[in-house]
C-alpha cells in the first residue's frame, strides 16, 4: 500500500482549490492529473517587472506595473478584431490596453473612471503606447503583481497567475517526509530537506541546489527501482535452457557471423544455461546483425524444449520478421506463428491453442503476444525488438507469462549512451555488437538547401530511370499525426504527377495495417520506385534495392531519428546516398546536428551527441508512455548524479534489503513519488 502520508499528494488535481472540469482538462494536456504532478511542474523562468509612476519611452519593451484610469472603451463593430481600452496615467499619458476575443472581461475588469493596477509589456504601435492582454488588479491588491514572478510552462486556458496559485496549493499539501538520502551525502552537498527544496524551486527558478536535490531524488528512485527489479529477478528461478546445437548448426546463413556476433551469442548462451533468468540488453548499430543474434538465441530455446516470443514495435516489422523467420526455419521443422491486433476469430484461436499446446515454437507479434489471454505452454525466451515503451513495469509483468520467469533479451538499434543505459536498463547486463558485417558500405550523407528541391527531384528521376528505388521521408510538421500525414500526402501527389501514379507509394501513421502492408509489399517487391512516408518506416523496414533516402525538413528531426532513417538504405551491395534537405533558418543546434550526420556513420557517437544536444527525455524520439523519463533532472544532472544514486541505492539495499528501517521506509515513499505503478509491483515483488 502507498504510505498514508502521501495520500494528499495523490489526490486528483480537482482537489486543489479553483480546479473544475475545464481547468482539469487543460492541466491534463500537460500531464498534470494529480496534486503531486503540480508539485513537480516547476517554473522555468522569471518575469522581472518595473514599478513605474508613469509610462515613458525608456520603458518600452519592458514589463511594467502602472496605475491607470480607463476613460474610453472601443469594441469591434463586426465582432472581429481587438477590444481597446484607453487609460491615462498620473502624467496624463494615454496607454491603450488591447484584448482579443474577450470584450466582456475587458469591460468587467477595467470600469471607466476607476483606477487599476495594470501590468504587461509596454510597446509602441505607431504614435501610441499599448499593452496587450495586461494583468489587472484593484488598487491595494498589488501584492498579486510581484516585481519578480516565476514563470511556469503553460497550456491554453491557464494563466501564469493561476498556475502559480495551483503550485502554492500543491505545496500546502506537501508533508515533511522522512529522509531517503544518505546523511553523509546530504551534508556534503548541503541540500535542504525535500519539502524546503520544493518550496525554494517554485519560488526561485534559479535555485540551483534545490533543483539539484530534486533531480537527485528522481535519479535515486530510478536506480532503486532498477536494482529492486534486478534483485527480484535474481531471487526467482527460471528454467535453464541448454541447446544441443542441432538447429543452430543446421541453420543456413547467407554470410559468416562476425566476431562480435559470435561473442554476443556466447554471452547469451551462457546466460540462458543458468537458472537465474537472463536480463540482457543487446545494442548494435543499424545493420550490425542483431536480428540474426536473436534468431540464434530463439533456436537455443527451441532446442531446449521451450518456446520463444519476439515482440516487434510495429505490425509492419512484425510481419517482416515473421516472413523472414518462416522462410529460414520451415525446413528445420520449427513452427513459427504471428499474432497482432489484426488476427481475429478462428485464426487467432488457432494461434492461442497452438501456444497453449506447445505446437508453436516461436511466436512473432506486437504487444498482443503478451496480453492476458495469451497463454504459453513453456515460454523460455522473450526477445523485445526496438521497443522503447517496454519499461520497468512491463518487464515485471512479462515474468508472469510463464510458470518460471523467461529469459529476456531487449534489442535496440538506437545506440544508447552509457548514462541512459544506466537509467533505462540499469538492471540488465549489456552486450554490444561493435562490428559491421563485411560488405556493408557506409552511406554517403549530403546536406542540401530546400532551395534546390527541384534539383533533388530531378536527381530522383535519374535514379528511378537507372532502376533504383528510394525513400522520401516527409517532415515532422508538429506534434500531430494528421498534419504529418497531410505533408506526406501532398509530397506523394507532387511526385506522382512527375513520375506516374504507379511509381509512387505512400505510408503514414493514419493508414490501417492491411493498407500499409500492401504498399510496403509493393515497394519491397520492386513494383513501386518511390516510397513516400512519415517516420513509420524509421525502424526495421528492409529493402536492399533501395539506395536513396531523402529526408525533407531534416532540421526538425533528432540525431537518433535521422540515423535510424539513414539506416533504411545501405542494406545491399550498391552505394547508398542519404540527402538531408534543410530549411534556410537553422538554429545552432540544428546546424550542429546536420554537420555531425554528414561527418559520421557511427551510431554510438551520434547517440552521445544527441544526449548532449537534446537531453535524456528526447534521446529516443518523442517521450512515450511507459518510458522512464525525468521531470526535473536534465541530461547533465543524470550524467553527474546517476553513478552516485546507484551507489547510494546499492548501499541501502545491502543494509536494508526489505526497505523496512526508517530510511528504507522513506525510500519507499520516494519510489511512489516518481515510479508509481512500478513502485507497487516492485515493493510487492520484494
Amino acid at each position: 500500500m502507498r504510505p498514508d502520508i502521501l495520500n494528499p499528494l495523490f489526490a486528483e488535481v480537482e482537489a486543489l482549490p479553483g480546479v473544475g472540469p475545464q481547468i482539469a482538462k487543460a492541466l491534463k494536456r500537460i500531464g498534470i492529473t494529480l496534486a503531486v504532478d503540480m508539485l513537480y511542474h516547476l517554473p522555468t523562468g522569471v518575469i522581472e517587472r518595473i514599478r513605474a509612476p508613469a509610462a515613458s519611452s525608456v520603458l518600452l519593451g519592458r514589463t511594467v506595473i502602472l496605475e491607470l484610469t480607463p476613460f474610453e472603451i472601443r469594441s469591434p463593430r463586426s465582432g472581429r478584431g481587438p477590444t481597446r481600452v484607453f487609460a491615462s496615467d498620473s502624467d496624463g499619458n494615454t496607454v491603450s490596453l488591447i484584448y482579443f476575443n474577450n470584450p466582456g472581461w475587458a469591460k468587467k475588469s477595467l470600469p471607466m473612471g476607476e483606477t487599476r493596477i495594470v501590468s504587461g509589456k509596454l510597446e509602441a504601435y505607431g504614435d501610441e503606447w499599448q499593452i496587450i492582454h495586461p494583468e489587472v488588479v484593484a488598487v491595494g491588491a498589488d501584492a498579486d503583481l510581484p516585481v519578480r514572478e516565476p514563470v511556469y510552462p503553460l497550456t491554453e486556458g491557464i494563466t501564469n497567475k493561476r498556475m502559480r496559485e495551483l503550485a502554492g496549493h500543491a505545496l500546502e499539501r506537501a508533508p515533511e517526509l522522512g529522509e531517503w538520502i544518505e546523511p553523509s551525502l546530504l551534508e556534503r552537498e548541503g541540500w535542504r530537506k525535500w519539502q524546503a527544496a520544493l518550496a525554494e524551486a517554485h519560488a526561485d527558478p534559479a535555485a540551483a541546489e534545490a533543483r539539484r536535490r530534486l533531480a537527485y531524488d528522481e535519479v535515486f528512485a530510478n536506480q532503486l527501482a532498477l536494482l529492486l527489479l534486478r534483485q527480484s529477478s535474481r531471487r526467482k528461478r527460471g528454467a535453464p535452457l541448454a541447446g544441443d546445437g542441432q538447429l543452430t548448426d543446421a541453420l543456413k546463413l547467407p554470410y559468416q557471423l562476425t566476431n562480435a556476433q559470435r561473442r554476443v551469442i556466447g554471452e547469451i548462451r551462457g546466460d540462458m544455461e543458468q537458472s537465474v533468468p537472463m536480463l540482457r540488453l543487446l545494442q548494435g548499430d543499424v545493420g550490425s546483425g542483431k536480428t540474426l543474434v536473436a534468431l540464434e538465441a530463439m533456436l537455443i530455446a527451441v532446442e531446449a524444449g521451450a518456446q520463444a516470443a519476439l515482440l516487434a514495435p510495429t505490425e509492419i516489422l512484425a510481419r517482416q520478421h515473421f516472413d523472414t523467420l518462416s522462410k529460414q526455419l520451415t525446413s528445420l521443422g520449427v513452427h513459427v506463428a504471428i499474432l497482432t491486433g489484426r488476427e481475429k476469430g478462428k485464426a487467432r484461436e488457432s494461434v492461442l491453442m497452438g501456444l497453449a499446446a506447445g505446437s508453436i515454437d516461436i511466436l512473432v507479434g506486437t504487444h498482443a503476444i503478451f496480453q492476458e489471454k495469451v497463454a504459453y505452454k513453456k515460454l523460455g525466451l522473450a526477445v523485445i525488438d526496438e521497443q522503447h515503451r517496454f519499461g520497468v513495469s512491463q518487464r515485471l509483468l512479462l515474468s508472469q507469462k510463464a510458470e518460471r520467469p523467461p529469459h529476456l533479451l531487449v534489442m535496440t538499434a538506437t545506440p544508447i549512451p552509457r548514462t541512459l543505459t544506466l537509467t533505462q536498463y540499469g538492471e540488465m547486463d549489456v552486450s554490444r555488437i561493435d562490428e559491421m558485417p563485411p560488405g556493408r558500405t557506409p552511406v554517403e550523407t549530403r546536406v542540401i538547401s530546400d532551395e534546390k528541391l527541384a534539383d533533388v527531384i530531378g536527381g530522383l528521376g535519374r535514379h528511378i530511370d537507372a532502376g533504383g528505388q528510394a525513400y522520401w521521408v516527409c517532415p515532422l510538421v508538429e506534434e500531430s499525426e494528421s498534419s504529418d500525414a497531410a505533408a506526406a500526402e501532398e509530397r506523394s501527389r507532387v511526385l506522382r504527377l512527375r513520375f506516374g501514379e504507379g511509381k509512387v507509394g505512400l505510408v503514414h501513421g493514419r493508414m490501417k495495417g492491411p493498407e500499409k502492408d500492401a504498399v510496403m509489399g509493393a515497394f519491397a517487391s520492386g513494383d513501386l520506385a518511390v516510397l513516400v512516408a512519415t517516420t513509420v518506416i524509421e525502424v526495421g523496414v528492409d529493402v536492399p534495392n533501395s539506395t536513396l533516402m531523402v529526408v525533407e525538413g531534416a532540421e526538425r528531426f533528432g540525431l537518433a531519428q535521422l540515423h535510424q532513417l539513414r539506416g533504411r538504405v545501405g542494406r545491399g551491395t550498391g552505394k547508398s546516398i542519404c540527402l538531408l534537405i534543410r530549411g534556410d533558418k537553422l538554429t545552432e543546434t540544428a546546424r550542429a546536428r546536420l554537420a555531425l550526420m554528414r561527418e559520421s556513420n557511427d551510431g554510438f557517437r551520434i547517440a552521445e551527441e544527441d544526449l548532449r544536444l537534446r537531453g535524456p527525455g528526447e534521446i529516443l524520439g518523442t517521450r512515450q508512455s511507459g518510458e522512464e523519463g525525468f521531470k526535473v533532472a536534465r541530461a547533465e544532472d543524470v550524467e553527474a548524479l546517476a553513478p552516485i544514486a546507484r551507489s547510494d541505492a546499492k548501499l541501502m539495499l545491502e543494509r536494508d534489503g526489505g526497505l523496512a528501517g526508517p530510511r528504507g521506509q522513506a525510500a519507499r515513499t520516494c519510489l511512489y513519488l516518481f515510479e508509481r505503478d512500478q513502485a507497487i509491483a516492485l515493493i510487492r515483488s520484494g
